[in-house]
């Protein structure tokens, strides 16, 4: 999945710097004359069966991720199960990897579509869309009846953490539809095959590292160089479950010398171990695809990721591989968080365009995807576990999503997040950007350390880039 160029959050709050953006990038996505009508459309009469006043002669414009789980949920689930109540209106159904690079000029040039799943490595900046008031507020979906049972609230369907992280600046915004269970992958098959035990302290890791290393028949470990955020992510889950959910919580609120806490250094000085002896030769020039397909060849035996990727790599996972998952192991023997503790939130992240031109049909799609009908197909499509309470009780799905969920279960409240590499789209570039350079030892911890702060400093003084808070 190739890189794209980042447009700043100045670019994007400042209509007369987009108009150009807008055209340099014509060429992939050329964007259609605005509408006479954008945010200010009214809707049509509302009723039980109809609560947000979707007009059934005007059209509606999906566009999906085409990334991990792929777009035939969307084809063959979720329209098909809007169109089951709005038969008339039209569902234009588009898909692409590169979100900012196709969509960005959409909303440069005043006509975006309705529902967007903003999501991938090339993403828009949810915290600059916020600023600029191009997120609906979806705080009537959450008040509407389900899809299901009109006696029961939206709200009530779902688990409450996505409310807590689609929320910004105090308006529900941002739908995570799918609960991406993050950890460190590999073959169960592989694993018994060879004897290896699923390590619990980070000697243990390290000395399972060894033994394979020696072992000649693969490498340890990899993640997907291309993207470092996949790097990241352990690192960062390291550093909660070493110094507490209080280390991400600095970070996200920009405190001052949050990246430089002790526990960061430490899980950057582990990782920074790993990169230097264990990686699958080549790592820092492959791609997702390329190490999950290596794992699949055997060539590797472990690499972080998160619960999506069963599903991506369905084509090339051999019979009997038998995906599972195991948290972050202990790391100095007095933790704050126990063994167990894992990186969990809801990801795959979908919004409707405040202006949309018809933003309403985009509420009533989202009411229809967080359906019990809807999650649950998608969860055996997909192989993987929504946000829809219930939604996949009693369905074998999956080794992985298996192993998945019963992480969940076993870290209980032990669960860590962060938000602000959602908040601040220039901060998360800097931290993939870093990253990879200490996995290829390009940066010492402590310089890494020192660069994220001070691009954490930057975005904090700048006043033009708005502030959010945990």
């Amino acid at each position: 999945m190739p890189n794209t160029p980042h447009i700043s959050r100045r670019e994007l709050l400042r209509g007369a710097a987009l108009v150009p953006v807008a055209g340099a990038l014509a060429a992939c996505a050329t964007p259609a004359a605005p509408p006479a009508a954008t945010s200010s459309a009214a809707p049509a009469a509302t009723s039980a069966a109809n609560p947000f006043g979707v007009d059934a002669k005007k059209p509606l414009e999906v566009w999906i991720f085409d990334g991990g789980f792929g777009q035939q949920y969307a084809t063959d689930i979720h329209q098909p199960l809007f169109k089951s109540k709005y038969a008339g209106i039209e569902v234009k159904h588009n898909s692409t990897k590169e979100i900012t690079k196709v969509l960005q000029p959409r909303f440069a040039g005043g006509n975006p579509p309705e529902v967007i799943d903003n999501s991938g490595a090339n993403k828009m900046d949810f915290g600059a869309l916020a600023q600029d008031g191009q997120l609906a507020d979806l705080g009537p979906l959450l008040d509407a009846p389900s899809w299901d049972d009109p006696g029961v609230k939206v709200r009530d369907t779902i688990d409450p953490s996505v409310i807590e992280i689609g929320t910004y600046d105090g308006k529900f915004s941002v739908v995570g539809y799918v609960n991406y269970i993050h950890g460190i992958w590999y073959s169960q098959k592989v694993f018994k095959d060879n004897g290896w035990e699923i390590p619990k302290t980070w000697d243990e890791f390290l000395a399972l590292c060894e033994t394979i290393k020696k072992s000649g028949k693969m490498a340890p470990f990899t993640y997907a160089g291309k993207h470092p955020q996949y790097a990241y992510e352990p690192l960062l889950t390291m550093a909660a479950k070493i110094g507490g959910k209080e280390v991400l919580v600095n970070l996200d609120n920009l405190e001052d010398g949050a990246w430089k806490q002790e526990a960061i250094k430490t899980a950057a000085e582990n990782m920074a171990e790993i990169g230097s002896k264990y990686l699958l030769q080549g790592t820092a020039g492959l791609d997702h695809v390329q190490t999950q397909t290596a794992q699949n060849k055997y060539q590797v035996a472990m690499l972080p990721c998160g619960s999506w990727l069963e599903n991506e790599q369905k084509s090339t996972t051999p019979e009997g591989f038998d995906y599972a998952m195991f948290p972050i192991p202990d790391i100095t023997g007095s933790d704050a968080m126990p063994y167990g503790t894992l990186h969990t939130q809801p990801g795959e992240e979908f919004m409707v365009s405040a202006k949309s031109a018809h933003p309403q049909a985009g509420m009533e799609y989202l009411r229809a995807m967080l359906s019990k009908k809807a999650a649950g197909e998608f969860s055996t499509l997909v192989k993987t576990v929504t946000v829809v309470k219930g939604a996949s009780d009693g369905l074998t799905i999956s080794s992985g999503v298996t192993s998945a969920s019963a992480a969940v279960a076993a870290a209980g409240a032990n669960t860590v997040y962060y938000r602000a590499f959602a908040w601040y789209g220039p901060l998360n570039d800097e931290a993939k950007a870093a990253t990879g350079e200490l996995m290829t030892g390009g940066l010492t911890p402590d310089a890494y350390l020192e660069r994220m702060q001070k691009k954490a400093d930057e975005i904090k003084s700048d006043s033009s880039i708005k502030k959010y808070k945990r």
